[in-house]
């Protein structure tokens, strides 16, 4: 199956994006594994701050965690043709949200980030090595959290290893296999140095 033919499904596997609960309950997790401190503000439990910090999603989906984020630039790039009112939410969030492929990130998007984030993306893109240059080209510290040695489908057309991914990355991620709050199954994360910034460890 094609890139694009993986794509159509995952837009109607997400159907109108009007029930995004699952999703987001799993994004807690990604985030505690991504070293992304949560709190609660006092209407969300769900809450992250980066304020002052330029951040970058790639593969943002409907429900991006930026949503939940302070930050002074938010960008979501993601190429599903979602249903109108998602663009609209993320505009009224002050989110910047463009229909770029990972692989096709342009150099003119206009900002410098201090962080970018990947999380639960890789298996569905045409060229994972690509999106992870890119990322590396875009931003100062690249946080992850992706699903490994998992069996390619029509939704997922690539297998990820630890390997492959500590050698794109040029460091070591950290693995575990979790069972919690619906995400299940081998994972790889960790907070990546691009090279671009000075005193950051390569994993935290």
């Amino acid at each position: 199956m094609s890139w694009t033919d993986a794509q159509k499904l995952e837009k109607e596997w997400w159907a109108s994006c009007a029930n995004t609960f699952g999703e987001e309950v799993k994004q807690t997790v990604y985030a505690a594994k991504m070293g992304l401190k949560v709190y609660d503000d006092g209407n969300s439990p769900f809450c992250i701050d980066k304020s002052g910090l330029n951040i970058l999603d790639i593969g943002c989906g409907p429900v991006s965690m930026l949503l939940k984020t302070k930050a002074n630039i938010k960008v979501a790039i993601d190429p599903c043709d979602y249903p109108a009112w998602v663009k609209m939410r993320y505009t009224e969030a002050g989110i910047l949200n463009e229909r770029y492929k990972g692989e096709d990130i342009p150099d003119d998007l206009g900002y410098k980030f201090d962080e970018v984030w990947i999380y639960n993306v890789l298996q569905h893109v045409e060229d994972p090595k690509k999106v992870i240059d890119n990322a590396k080209r875009m931003g100062k510290l690249i946080r992850i959290f992706e699903w490994i040695d998992a069996e390619t489908n029509e939704m997922h057309p690539h297998k990820l290893t630890w390997p492959l991914l500590d050698e794109w990355l040029g460091g070591k991620g950290k693995i575990e296999n979790i069972n919690e709050l619906g995400c299940v199954g081998k994972c790889y994360y960790g907070a990546f140095d691009t090279g671009q910034s000075e005193g950051r460890s390569a994993v935290s």
